[in-house]
């Protein structure tokens, strides 16, 4: 019975270009073929996919499973995922292209003793979603195999953007167009994607959350990178997406780093997390958390800022003057308010209370923001200031 090392998971739909050369990068890979698997989650069922398959079937072993539902990337990377047999899943994306000792690297450097670990692989010419790509000039394979022989030859490559920043949040730079991790681990603690999650991004920081979240080190290797390649996006779109589904992030779990997160996005929030952590000690202290309360009262929906509760806790706390309704029951979120997980002026009015104004401009000033976003009327407690919103929010 063969021993399966790696299994490569890539999720699909209607990039055939891309994917073309992914496995064509995947064919030439110096591991044995026998010793790797790639598993393709194929939100289609066209024929074009599985003739390009038949391509590559003496060269790669592919398993694909097949779903004509509307593309969705969390449950294509599942159904892939849940057909692994090898010691270690490679989370790829189709628009990555990868060096020939890639995977054999991989496996020798960080996993061939059995190590419990997550390692993120850099994404070489990734711009981290800042232009629109409306067309994309489609090269041969020999292009980026030229590129990708550069890279196998230089003594050290550290050109992506997140080997140059402080990393201090663990999970927040954890983007799943190239990781690594045991596929034990992800059997042991049901680590498959949340679906969620709909559209362009912070599926794969929620599922890094929980993979932190059982104790394993997630680090980034600069020896593990692939070549991004070009495909058509929108900016505006995914950032759209993105902002909604940080707002499922920062409620699934909310806490400091990842309201951070969700208000600063990834890079910014590695680089305040320190600052943050020390003015939310000062703000609150070591015995209690902060938090925000909504609920109804007399058919309002209020909203209060700046809670303090016990660590832990998830109860109204004692002493608070707004008196919530009995039913239904107030939310509490043990968040500052930097990301709200509510939409645009869903709530009557919100209540900022004092320990808000604890805080430095940079984040005081971002509490407030999200707090006039959501509300249509705010009160500053600390000023007894009445702010009214614009009727159009």
């Amino acid at each position: 019975m063969r021993k399966v090392k790696l299994s490569v998971v890539i999720p699909y739909k209607a990039r055939l270009d891309n994917i073309r050369l992914c496995f064509e990068s995947l064919a030439e890979q110096s591991m044995d073929p026998a010793a790797f698997e790639v598993l393709v989650g194929v939100m289609e069922y066209e024929p074009e996919y599985v003739t390009l398959c038949r391509e590559f079937s003496d060269r790669l072993t592919i398993i694909s499973v097949l779903s004509a539902a509307e593309w969705q990337i969390t449950q294509a990377r599942n159904l892939a995922m849940r057909q692994a047999s090898g010691q270690v899943m490679v989370q790829l994306d189709a628009d990555m292209a990868l060096p020939p000792r890639f995977l054999e690297n991989l496996y020798d450097r960080h996993f061939s003793y059995g190590q419990n670990v997550c390692v993120i692989g850099q994404m070489i010419g990734y711009d981290n979603n800042n232009s629109d790509v409306e067309s994309v000039d489609v090269r041969p394979f020999d292009h980026y195999r030229e590129q990708l022989a550069a890279l196998d030859a230089a003594n050290e490559v550290r050109q992506d953007m997140r080997l140059h920043v402080d990393h201090v949040i663990p999970w927040a730079f954890a983007w799943t167009a190239l990781i690594a991790l045991p596929t034990a681990l992800v059997q042991e603690h049901g680590l498959y994607f949340n679906e969620e999650f709909r559209g362009y991004g912070v599926e794969d920081l929620e599922w890094a959350h929980r993979i932190c979240s059982t104790g394993t080190p997630i680090i980034m290797a600069a020896d593990v990178y692939g070549i991004h390649l070009p495909h058509s996006r929108s900016v505006a779109g995914n950032r759209e997406t993105e902002r909604l589904n940080y707002h499922r992030f920062v409620r699934m779990w909310p806490g400091p780093d990842v309201e951070l997160a969700a208000a600063f996005g990834d890079f910014e929030a590695n680089g305040l997390a320190s600052d943050y952590r020390r003015e939310l000690m000062t703000a609150v202290g070591e015995d209690q958390e902060i938090a925000v309360v909504t609920g109804k009262t007399e058919g309002e929906t209020v909203l209060v800022v700046g809670a303090l509760i016990e660590p832990g806790q998830r109860q109204v706390p004692d002493g608070l003057d707004i008196k919530f309704d009995a039913h239904p029951r107030p939310e509490v979120l043990p968040i500052a308010g930097l990301s709200l997980p509510f939409p645009d002026g869903s709530v009557d009015v919100c209540h900022v209370l004092p320990p808000v104004h604890r805080f430095s401009d940079r984040f005081g000033k971002a509490i407030l923001g999200e707090a006039e976003r959501v509300a249509r009327t705010v009160v500053q407690s600390a000023e007894q200031q009445l702010r009214r919103q614009p009727s159009e929010r």
